[in-house]
């Protein structure tokens, strides 16, 4: 419940040291009630801020943006970074969806564990300056870890934040946060990482291609590009499961339309065809091909003639 001429703070969480330094630092204040946001998505988890919520004791929201965010990613802006990952334009969208919180909900600021300098594309002071801006937040979006170094928000300047209290983080070394979560007790605490699969060139060239031949491309279509091995046939895709969590996932999104290849009897992966032609039909040379692969994956059919293939038309 909130106390009278308690300030209520909607703090963007992601479970690493920054953001939940952020929560401790803003917690010193003693007059300010916080809860957590986290954005979760098609390539992103929730798993360690929900995790890390708990340790803390944080409320916490989840909010799913996959569907923007694919939108987003196929026509980003402010362009990708190494990969395909639209940073500046994610973060602007997650602010933007913080700001309909704020409003719904009635929170006086938003804040986040950016520090200022760490992350060369989304934290200097022109990107921070930037998503504040596009995310209409300007003066109500605080980050305790860097604000010193940053012009003070309307919360700071009416003296309902006191500044004396926030830091002046900078930079890419985290000696001071690692000092910050020893006076802080923190035990445990995720290591740097990226999180975010279009970060990685592996995930983001299978994303690529999709994109190239479907720009249609839904959640599922890319749930598909975290398993098993693909394979192109012009606009037909064919993916062969690795294990049996695969093999099982792979026919939980298959959908009306794809055809599931399994052996009857030899063990062996299972294989979705999806065709991203107009028609949607599978040519027999595609189905061909997934039969192929399908024994030729499996270590106990690989040589065998006496193969007997199931085949499944959704």
């Amino acid at each position: 419940m909130k106390r009278k001429n308690q300030l209520k703070c909607l703090f963007l969480f992601s479970g690493g040291l920054d953001s939940i330094l952020g929560v401790k630092i803003l917690r010193l204040q003693k007059n300010i009630k916080i809860v957590g946001v986290n954005f979760k998505s098609v390539f992103f988890s929730e798993k360690i801020a929900k995790e890390m919520a708990k340790k803390i004791k944080l409320p916490l929201k989840i909010v799913d943006i996959s569907e923007k965010l694919i939108e987003i990613v196929k026509k980003p802006k402010y362009g990708y970074g190494k990969g395909m990952n639209p940073c500046l334009d994610c973060r602007i969208l997650m602010l933007k969806e913080a700001k309909k919180i704020l409003k719904k909900e009635k929170f006086d600021f938003v804040a986040s564990g950016e520090v200022l300098g760490e992350r060369p594309m989304t934290q200097n002071k022109f990107a921070l300056k930037l998503v504040e801006e596009k995310s209409s937040l300007k003066g109500i979006l605080l980050r305790p870890l860097s604000a010193k170094l940053l012009e003070e928000t309307i919360l700071e300047k009416k003296g309902l934040i006191k500044r004396e209290l926030l830091l002046d983080l900078q930079g890419r070394s985290r000696k001071r946060q690692i000092l910050l979560a020893q006076k802080f007790k923190l035990k445990e605490y995720p290591t740097p990482s990226g999180g975010c699969l279009l970060t990685d060139l592996n995930f983001s060239k299978r994303l690529k291609e999709l994109l190239e031949n479907f720009p249609k491309a839904k959640k599922n279509d890319i749930e598909l590009l975290k398993l098993g091995r693909h394979f192109w046939q012009k606009k037909i895709k064919i993916i062969v499961g690795r294990n049996e969590k695969e093999n099982q996932l792979l026919k939980k999104l298959a959908q009306k339309g794809d055809i599931l290849i399994e052996m009857e009897n030899y063990p062996g992966p299972t294989t979705l065809i999806r065709s991203y032609e107009k028609r949607k039909k599978v040519p027999k040379k595609a189905l061909e091909e997934g039969k192929k692969l399908t024994q030729t994956y499996s270590s106990k059919a690989k040589d065998k003639k006496d193969v007997k293939f199931k085949i499944e038309k959704l």
